[in-house]
């Protein structure tokens, strides 16, 4: 299937999680955006479940020959959450992606600031956080998501999005509590490719999103 933009992406996905809300598997949720993209489909989701929502900056680590191809992913000042598998295909090191890290460390910075903008981080202990995204494809960035929402004692972590490459899926199933996706395409390409309008997002586009609740 294909989604006609990120808006009726989070809107198919809420509907996944609204079921399990009724069963009551989703107790006091909070749902976390990755910025850009996820923040409109996070929209959807939290309206849905009547959840409060917030952003939570990463930052992937690409490839220097190849900058979309994710091997690791930042969050925050944590140390790098890099794929081990990916790296050693590749003959990559960790030491040779310092530079990197670091110019990645200061877009995240850069970002958590311009759209926190003095706000607190909200608190996730005993909640159930649901991090959304418009679709995963290595996985990279959500792991270290994830990972960093473990280290604020929620009561359990989703992992929700509309799209994903089976792969990647079936590997942050080990990282979360749950993963929630509308669709997992055996032919998984690029996630842009399940959506008839992928158009970049903005820092406007994320600041006027968090104005508007």
């Amino acid at each position: 299937m294909q989604f006609h933009d990120r808006r009726q992406a989070g809107q198919e996905l809420a509907a996944r999680l609204r079921i399990l809300q009724e069963k009551g598997a989703l107790a006091h949720p909070v749902v976390l955006a990755l910025p850009r993209g996820g923040v409109p489909v996070a929209r959807e989701v939290a309206e849905a479940l009547e959840a409060p929502w917030d952003v939570l900056v990463a930052r992937k680590i690409g490839a220097p020959f190849q900058e979309e191809l994710g091997v690791g992913a930042i969050v925050g000042d944590e140390p790098p959450v890099f794929d081990p598998v990916t790296l050693d295909r590749l003959g990559l090191s960790e030491s040779a992606l310092a530079d990197v890290v670091r110019r990645e460390r200061t877009e995240l910075h850069r970002r958590d600031q311009l759209y926190r903008r003095g706000r607190p981080r909200p608190d996730l202990r005993g909640r159930t956080v649901i991090v959304v995204d418009d679709g995963l494809a290595t996985g990279a960035t959500a792991r270290a998501a994830v990972r960093w929402v473990r280290g604020q004692e929620p009561e359990q972590v989703v992992l929700a999005v509309p799209v994903a490459s089976p792969e990647a899926a079936d590997l942050l199933r080990t990282e979360v509590d749950d993963v929630v996706c509308v669709t997992r395409p055996s032919g998984f390409m690029a996630v842009g490719a399940w959506y008839e309008n992928f158009d970049q997002l903005t820092d406007d586009d994320v600041l006027a999103a968090l104005e508007d609740g």
